[in-house]
C-alpha cells in the first residue's frame, strides 16, 4: 500500500519586522493592548517588491533541499493563498516558473486561514493515488496588502510569510487522517468584500471580522474536528505529541489545546513573533519545530486550521 510523508519543510518571513511598539504611531493602540488580546509582539511585512509567490519560492526551495530533491523532482503544486499575486494566473503556476518546473499540474486552492490543510490533504490524495511521488505544497500571504491600517481591530493580527512541505510516496504512514469542513453560512463575520469590476474596486478592499462571533466559532469547531479526525486516524488524545493550530489568536490557541487535555509545552505557537500570516501560519510553525528538534521521528502531530468561509479541517501525521 502506498502512503504519503512530509519528507520536507521549510518556511521564509520577510526581512521587515513590524513591532507591537511600531504600531503604536500608526493606529490607536498600545503594545499591552495588543498582546493581552492576541499573545502577539511582531510580525513580518513583504517588501514593496515581494509577491506572495516570492515568499512561496523561498519556502519551497528550504522544503525541497531538506527532502533531498531537485526541483524537476516535484510532480505536483498545490499552494494556499487568500493573497495571490495577480487574478490569474494562480500564483501555484507562478511559483513553477520560477522553480523551473514544468509540464506537472499546479493550482491553488483558496480556504483563507484552513488553506494549508486543504492543501495537505488534496495532495495526499494525489500521493496515495499514484499520480505523483513527490507533491510540494504551500502556504504563502501577503495580508499586509489588503489591511486597513486605521482599523485597530485588524491591522495589528496579521503578518505575512509563507511555509511549504514536500509529501512523498512511502511504504510507511505519514499523513493518517483529514477531515476538512466549510460552513458559507458565516461568510459575514470574515471577509474581504470588495471585488474588481471596470477596472475599479468595488466594495471594501480590506479585512473585516467580527472578533467574538469568530473566536466563539473557531473555539468550537476545532475542539470538534478534534474529535473527528483522532478515531479516523485511530488515536487517542494522549497519544498527540505535538498540537500545531492555526496561529490567529493566543486564546484560541490555548483554548483549542484545553480541549484535547494538552499542556501549552505540547503546543507549538509562534504567533508571538508572527502574528497570523493565515495558511502561512501552519507550516511556519511546523518548520520551526521540526529544525529546532521538538518534532521527531514517531511523534503523532495534529494539524488544526481554521478560517474565513467559514472553513475548518485538521489532519493527523505521524512523523
Amino acid at each position: 500500500m502506498t502512503f504519503a510523508r512530509i519528507t520536507g519543510t521549510g518556511s521564509y518571513l520577510p526581512a521587515k519586522v513590524l513591532t507591537n511598539k511600531d504600531l503604536e504611531s500608526l493606529v490607536d493602540t498600545s503594545d499591552e493592548w495588543i498582546f493581552i488580546r492576541s499573545g502577539i509582539r511582531e510580525r513580518h511585512i513583504a517588501a514593496a517588491d515581494e509577491q506572495a509567490s516570492d515568499l512561496a519560492l523561498h519556502a519551497s526551495r528550504k522544503a525541497i533541499e531538506a527532502a533531498g530533491l531537485q526541483p524537476s523532482d516535484i510532480g505536483l503544486i498545490v499552494l494556499a493563498t487568500t493573497t495571490p499575486d495577480m487574478i490569474f494566473p494562480s500564483t501555484a503556476c507562478l511559483l513553477q516558473s520560477k522553480l523551473g518546473i514544468h509540464g506537472c499540474p499546479a493550482f491553488d486552492v483558496q480556504a483563507v486561514c484552513t488553506g494549508f490543510v486543504y492543501a495537505l490533504s488534496t495532495a495526499d490524495m494525489y500521493v496515495k493515488a499514484g499520480h505523483c511521488k513527490h507533491a510540494l505544497v504551500v502556504g504563502t500571504e501577503v495580508f499586509s496588502r489588503i489591511l486597513d491600517w486605521k482599523d485597530r481591530g485588524t491591522c495589528v493580527l496579521f503578518g505575512d510569510g509563507a511555509g511549504a512541505v514536500v509529501l512523498s510516496q512511502s511504504d510507511r504512514p505519514g499523513v493518517l487522517a483529514a477531515k476538512l469542513h466549510a460552513d458559507g453560512a458565516h461568510t459575514g463575520i470574515l471577509s474581504v468584500p470588495g471585488t474588481v469590476c471596470g477596472g475599479k474596486v468595488e466594495g471594501s478592499p480590506f479585512v473585516t471580522m467580527d472578533g467574538s462571533a469568530v473566536f466563539k466559532l473557531a473555539v468550537r469547531v476545532l475542539g470538534e474536528v478534534a474529535e473527528e479526525v483522532l478515531p479516523a486516524a485511530g488515536l487517542d488524545k494522549s497519544q498527540v505529541d505535538w498540537l500545531i493550530p492555526h496561529q490567529a489568536n493566543i486564546r484560541i490557541i490555548e483554548a483549542a489545546a484545553k480541549k484535547l487535555g494538552l499542556g501549552m509545552d505540547k503546543v507549538v505557537a509562534t504567533v508571538d513573533r508572527h502574528g497570523n500570516t493565515s495558511a502561512a501560519s501552519i507550516p511556519l510553525a511546523l518548520d520551526v519545530a521540526v529544525r529546532d528538534g521538538r518534532i521527531r521521528t514517531g511523534h503523532h502531530v495534529l494539524l488544526e486550521g481554521v478560517g474565513g468561509g467559514f472553513t475548518w479541517g485538521a489532519v493527523a501525521l505521524r512523523w
